[in-house]
């Protein structure tokens, strides 16, 4: 099972290079505006910390939502079974590159 989830976020990651091909062609095309850019390093990092949960543990991947903002603002929401698991959902986040900060809106269950 890990292997399947580590080649789904490699077939994600490799899904994204394009589109950040395309924000840095429509940056330069509009004279240093940078928001394209910036969405795409939003997603970027969302998509690094998604494949970090997905290769701790499955489960992160269905229960923990992420989210991230142009400042590298990382908020994580969904449930854990565990304060454990919460705790080290945000570990794995705050661990990634691009990460500045780490909010936790992570609901435990039990």
């Amino acid at each position: 099972m890990s292997s399947k989830l580590r080649t789904a976020a490699f077939i994600v990651s490799t899904l994204m290079m394009p589109l950040a091909a395309s924000a840095a062609d429509t940056t330069a095309a509009n004279n240093g505006d940078s928001k394209p850019v910036a969405a795409m390093k939003d997603t970027a990092v969302t998509a690094k910390v998604k494949a970090k949960l997905a290769e701790a543990r499955a489960g992160y991947t269905k229960s923990v939502h992420v989210k991230t903002t142009p400042e590298g603002v990382v908020t994580l929401t969904g449930t854990a079974l565990t304060q454990d698991e919460a705790d080290q959902a945000v570990t794995i986040a705050k661990g990634t590159d691009g990460v500045k900060s780490v909010v936790n809106k992570i609901k435990i269950t039990k």
